[in-house]
């Protein structure tokens, strides 16, 4: 795979002979960072699936009028997000469950999950994490996992940079309550 530039990419795809080129080449640059970005929301393999299919079909629509005022990536990571979140509130809805019997149910799925390779203590972290109220979770694993910078994660989530360090630092003494009590 050719390595273009995010602003290389974006003048390729403007060009109608080589949107869908573009498309692609965007799709595979991006597609494994998103898809366990929304994996660590969704849980589940499949749901994760869904969410990155629908996240790229909002790209599709809306990368022509992408007006760079923040980097690609963001913008993307900020799409998969918010249709992760989207997902986890429509599966609420239809099961009409409250918030903790999903949380229970996501963590049966974790048991089950092939990735989770047995290893008691993520077990115990991914249940932990399922613990913290959504924005904790998010910003916990975009800091912990994807080793984001909080300028970064600020843009995606549309928060200040003092309330995502904050939103950290509970996360993180939960967490570790969490896993002293088990």
């Amino acid at each position: 795979m050719d390595n273009h530039t995010d602003s290389e990419l974006l003048v390729m795809f403007r060009n109608p002979e080589t949107k869908h080129y573009a498309f692609n080449l965007l799709v595979r640059k991006y597609q494994e960072r998103l898809y366990w970005q929304v994996r660590k929301i969704v849980i589940s393999h499949d749901d994760a699936d869904d969410v990155i299919q629908n996240t790229f079909l909002k790209v599709w629509g809306g990368l022509e009028n992408f007006r760079e005022d923040s980097q690609l990536f963001t913008w993307l990571y900020r799409i998969a997000t918010n249709e992760a979140l989207t997902f986890l509130k429509k599966k609420r809805t239809k099961l009409l469950l409250p918030i903790v019997d999903v949380e229970q149910q996501l963590a049966r799925t974790l048991e089950g999950d092939p990735f989770i390779d047995g290893d008691s203590t993520a077990l115990k972290l991914q249940k932990a994490l399922l613990k913290l109220p959504e924005k904790q979770r998010l910003v916990f694993n975009m800091k912990y996992f994807e080793e984001m910078k909080y300028e970064e994660i600020s843009e995606i989530l549309g928060t200040s940079v003092g309330a995502l360090k904050a939103s950290f630092h509970h996360a993180v003494k939960k967490i570790e309550k969490f896993l002293e009590e088990d």
